[in-house]
């Protein structure tokens, strides 16, 4: 009797449209006195993620409709994200595109199927890729972003006031067009005279620059295999490209994937390995990301020693800075930079460097190799 029933609600759903993108059906049954839920799983254009429609149920024939974001974290570990909708969805020939409205995070930013930032605490990843390096520098008036599509890591660099000029170099102008569409917290850093907007190859378009900069940041996509930049994370890249085109006080900072008890060696620790294979003074530092449910790592490098001083970093917010930042204060960048006993030795003993031939990979693929 409980079968029939079941299977006489089944019968009773609405079909489903499909797309062109592969669809896969996977049914979750639940069955007590009352309810179970059927989980139908829409995949294609995410990358390694998938958007689900769950259905609640139960004995009465009502039914409630749930929308799901899955994130693959490995191939026995995904995330779940409950949805409100699917905002917007692209593609372009270097990688997926998706803006979805999440109802924990608000607004969330996807590529290739991976988590980028959220409405709710894409502060916190951008002041740390941004700040820490710009308050250790004496006084920073030129900036290179490769990648930072999004517009977030300009609008913190133009919070600076010393900060003159910052060039934000994206590969892939429709990553860039629909940010500047759909993120309008970011629609005055767009706007921004002192924004130098470039489409091109980062790699490319250091080569044939002249100029040289204060501060270099890799808010790079993660390094996945056949993505659209783990070129970018090598040492002959770093050595060869990159650290020419710093001035003599220049600092590099980069984005370094996940930095977690469990998740560090994954590319954070060859991240921080490879550049200390580059540069004389290297700093590896973390904060936890809500939305990537993890803690995120960022590494920065110069020549030059850093001076890292709370009371130092205070004073320099504040003549420097416009507006208040969330996240970031100096007793916190100090504190960022102390690992735990685990990802401590884990730098310590790294031996891997980054090349072409022998790089390391975030779980999943993305779309396209640079040019």
């Amino acid at each position: 009797m409980l079968l029939s029933s079941c299977y006489h609600s089944i019968s009773r759903l609405p079909v489903l449209p499909t797309s062109p993108a592969s669809l896969s059906l996977s049914l979750s049954l639940s069955l007590s006195l009352s309810t179970f839920c059927i989980l139908v799983i829409l995949e294609g254009g995410m990358g390694e993620a998938a958007v689900q429609d769950v259905y609640f149920i139960n004995g009465s024939s009502e039914k409630e409709k749930q929308k799901w974001y899955e994130e693959e974290v490995d191939d026995d570990l995904k995330l779940c994200y409950s949805l409100n909708s699917v905002l917007h969805r692209g593609t372009s020939k270097y990688q997926d595109i998706a803006l979805l409205d999440t109802k924990h995070f608000g607004k969330a930013l996807l590529i290739d199927g991976k988590m980028q930032s959220t409405e709710m605490d894409e502060f916190i990843y951008h002041e740390c890729l941004i700040h820490p390096a710009l308050l250790c520098h004496p006084k920073p008036k030129a900036v290179f972003i490769m990648g930072g599509g999004e517009g977030s890591a300009a609008r913190e660099a133009l919070k600076h006031r010393t900060i003159e000029r910052v060039v934000m170099c994206d590969i892939d102008e429709v990553v860039v067009d629909f940010c500047r569409r759909h993120l309008t917290a970011n629609s005055e850093a767009f706007a921004n005279e002192k924004l130098c907007l470039v489409i091109n190859d980062a790699k490319a378009e250091l080569q044939k620059r002249e100029e040289k900069y204060d501060m270099i940041v890799g808010d790079l996509a993660d390094p996945m295999e056949g993505g659209p930049c783990y070129q970018l994370y090598t040492k002959s890249f770093y050595e060869k490209v990159l650290k020419p085109k710093l001035q003599h006080h220049g600092i590099f900072v980069t984005q370094a994937g996940p930095a977690g008890v469990l998740t560090h060696k994954v590319v954070f620790s060859s991240i921080y390995n490879t550049l200390r294979h580059v540069f004389k003074y290297v700093i590896a530092y973390t904060a936890h990301v809500p939305s990537f449910v993890d803690t995120w790592g960022w590494v920065m490098a110069s020549d030059q020693p850093f001076e890292l001083n709370a009371q130092l970093i205070n004073e320099r917010i504040g003549e420097r800075i416009n507006g208040e930042l969330l996240y970031l204060n100096g007793e916190s960048l100090v504190s960022s930079t102390i690992m735990n006993k685990s990802v401590h030795q884990s730098l310590l003993k790294e031996t891997h460097v980054y090349t072409e031939e022998n790089a390391r990979f975030i779980h999943g693929h993305g779309r396209a190799c640079c040019a």
